[in-house]
C-alpha cells in the first residue's frame, strides 16, 4: 500500500507499507500455446528435446518418453489444462523432467521463456482453489502467471494423459 500526504508549507510524506513476509519462488518460465506457467525450480531436474525415437505411446496410456535408459511418463501440459499448443509432438517442441515425492515425468511444453524469482501470491485467498496451480504471480510486463503445482501433476501422471485431468 502507499500512501501520499501532502500539507502546504510543511511538504509531503510518501508511506510505503510491505507485507512482512512474501514467498518469494525460484522458477522456470516455460510456454504452451499463448500461456506462460511457472515450475518450480526445485523440482527440475533438466530439460531436453527429444529424439522422434525416444517418444513412445502405450495403448490406453499415453506416451513416455526414454531418457538415459529410464521411461518416464509424458505429461502433454496442453492437455492437462485444456490449451490449444504450437506443438502437438514432444520432438517439435521443449521436455521439462520434473521429480517429486521419488516420481519423475517429463512435462511436455512449447518452449523455455527463463529462470527467475517470483513473489508468490495465494490464489485461495483471492480466488478460489484451482487444481493444478499452486499459485500465481505477476510477471515483469504485467502479466499473470499461473504457478504449476508438480507434485499434483506427478500425482496424476498415473491417470491417463488422454483426456484433460484439471479442467
Amino acid at each position: 500500500m502507499v500512501d501520499i500526504r501532502s500539507a502546504k508549507g510543511f511538504g509531503t510524506t510518501i508511506s510505503i507499507a510491505l507485507p512482512l513476509t512474501l514467498a518469494i519462488l525460484d522458477g522456470m518460465s516455460i510456454r504452451v500455446g499463448d500461456e506462460v506457467y511457472i515450475l518450480p525450480l526445485g523440482y527440475v531436474v533438466e530439460s531436453l528435446q527429444p529424439r522422434l525415437a525416444d517418444v513412445k505411446e502405450i495403448s490406453g496410456q499415453g506416451q513416455v518418453i526414454k531418457v538415459r535408459g529410464e521411461y518416464l511418463p509424458l505429461i502433454p501440459l496442453h492437455q492437462m489444462f485444456g490449451i490449444a499448443p504450437r506443438y502437438t509432438h514432444p520432438s517439435e517442441g521443449i521436455v521439462v523432467i520434473l521429480e517429486s515425492e521419488g516420481r519423475k515425468a517429463g512435462l511436455f511444453v512449447d518452449d523455455l521463456v527463463g529462470q527467475q524469482q517470483v513473489v508468490v501470491k495465494n490464489l485461495e485467498s483471492n480466488y478460489r482453489k484451482v487444481a493444478g496451480i499452486s499459485g500465481a504471480t505477476i510477471l515483469g510486463d504485467g502479466g499473470v502467471s499461473l504457478i504449476v503445482d508438480v507434485a499434483a501433476l506427478l500425482r496424476s501422471s498415473r491417470q491417463t494423459t488422454d483426456e484433460t485431468i484439471f479442467s
